[in-house]
């Protein structure tokens, strides 16, 4: 019976139906075969939303939404440009490190395409940019935005394997940083094959200080955010609450690009994010308690143990099944349907919960640029006015660099782990 509802839910998958609503049809006809009291649903539903630590993500979206909104983008975008636009292919440098610094407000890839897209693709036009290329490292870049902290897809993570938020925001903060160099790399080849434009001059010291102080206060934003993480001054969650009231200064008080008749938009946005994550965290909690009724975290186990499966290996295993999983279903939902089976699987085998955190992130992040499902290309799609696979083609460059980055992280956990052990211990 068990292996029939598999098949099931990864046909309706396939066939895009929503996977809560996938995971919920295929659980109560597994709790109907085998006789098993409906009244448990309700009880298993709640059990899983209740938690302290999960209200650091409809924050963290708040946050994110509130700085999209309060002219940050624009204040970083023109840093950005004072700072690497004297480069070859100038603005798609700007494009990277603009989004390096967006991602420490966000957490989110979606708010990063979407709120840096709109400035980064009209500035590469104006500048003669073909849509292609604008609307490919656009896509890539945005990734960068749920690995270097905050992350809201690290929260969600955290909750599902036991892990700690501070540890997995520090831990992402090399691994994004390296993402952004590579991209960078990949940029320069490119512009240089095609001879795409810089910026005529170096920016001097007056307007590049002009820019800063402009930036300045987005910028501090991880700063706090970290600084008091580690410093044990407030928890995640709190400091999920604070980032929501600067986000507030800032935009009501010090850049006044804010007014209070967006916020019932912002937070009706909120509810939008916090209702589907909610609704699938119900779900997956039956089908969680299912699985444990089968036993497959055990099987798996033994399975592991009898094969003799090295560290490496699965590692290794588990990167193609998130790289394909992230084809046909959006990140969150991986993240939830997975840690049931993934976490007592790296405890069994020793791997850091931190280590395997940023990995799994990333690979959803490359899952999230492509098809059939691929986010960030609607997003980038819709923004530059381009047919999907148009801009699912001019990001496969980029995905390269992206790809690198895993390798290296997922075979090196030193470079994960470097961080969390000197900063906080673990």
């Amino acid at each position: 019976m068990f292996t029939t509802i598999l098949i099931l839910l990864v046909v309706l998958v396939l066939l895009n139906v929503p996977l809560a609503v996938s995971v919920g049809i295929v659980s109560l006809i597994y709790l109907w075969q085998q006789g098993v009291p409906l009244l448990i649903i309700p009880k298993l539903m709640l059990e899983s939303v209740d938690s302290f630590p999960f209200l650091a993500f409809p924050l963290f979206v708040l946050m994110g939404l509130l700085m999209n909104s309060g002219g940050i983008s624009k204040r970083i975008f023109n840093f950005a440009n004072c700072l690497v636009g004297h480069l070859r292919g100038g603005l798609g440098h700007v494009n990277i490190f603009a989004s390096v610094i967006f991602s420490g407000m966000s957490g989110n890839v979606i708010a990063d395409a979407g709120g840096l897209g709109v400035i980064e693709i009209e500035a590469m036009r104006n500048e003669g940019y073909d849509d292609g290329f604008s609307a490919g490292i656009t896509a890539a870049s945005a990734t960068i935005g749920p690995i270097i902290p905050p992350s809201i897809p690290m929260v969600i993570y955290a909750m599902s394997f036991e892990a700690s938020v501070g540890a997995l925001f520090i831990g992402g903060i090399i691994p994004g940083l390296i993402m952004g160099v590579t991209l960078m790399i990949t940029v320069f080849l490119l512009a240089a094959r095609r001879d795409y434009p810089k910026r005529e001059h170096i920016a001097g010291l007056s307007e590049l200080w002009r820019s800063f102080k402009q930036a300045f206060f987005p910028i501090l934003t991880p700063v706090i955010l970290l600084g008091g993480i580690f410093s044990g001054i407030f928890t995640p969650t709190e400091a999920a609450a604070i980032a929501v009231m600067y986000a507030v200064i800032l935009g009501f008080i010090v850049f006044r690009e804010l007014s209070f008749s967006d916020v019932p938009a912002l937070c009706v946005q909120v509810l939008k994010n916090l209702g589907t994550v909610l609704f699938i965290l119900a779900t997956v909690s039956v089908f969680t308690w299912i699985l444990s009724r089968e036993r497959v975290p055990e099987q798996l186990i033994n399975l592991i143990i009898k094969r003799d499966i090295t560290p490496a290996q699965f590692l290794i295993i588990s990167n193609i099944i998130l790289l394909v999983l992230g084809c046909f279903t959006t990140i969150t939902p991986s993240i939830i349907l997975l840690g049931p089976i993934f976490y007592p699987l790296i405890q069994t085998l020793g791997i850091n919960p931190v280590h395997f955190g940023v990995v799994m992130v990333l690979n959803l992040m490359i899952g999230a640029l492509t098809p059939p499902v691929g986010p960030v290309l609607y997003v980038i799609s819709d923004i530059a006015g381009l047919p999907f696979f148009r801009v699912f083609k001019a990001a496969l460059p980029f995905i390269i660099p992206l790809f690198i980055t895993l390798v290296l992280i997922t075979f090196v956990p030193q470079v994960v782990m470097f961080l969390p052990k000197l900063l906080i211990g673990g």
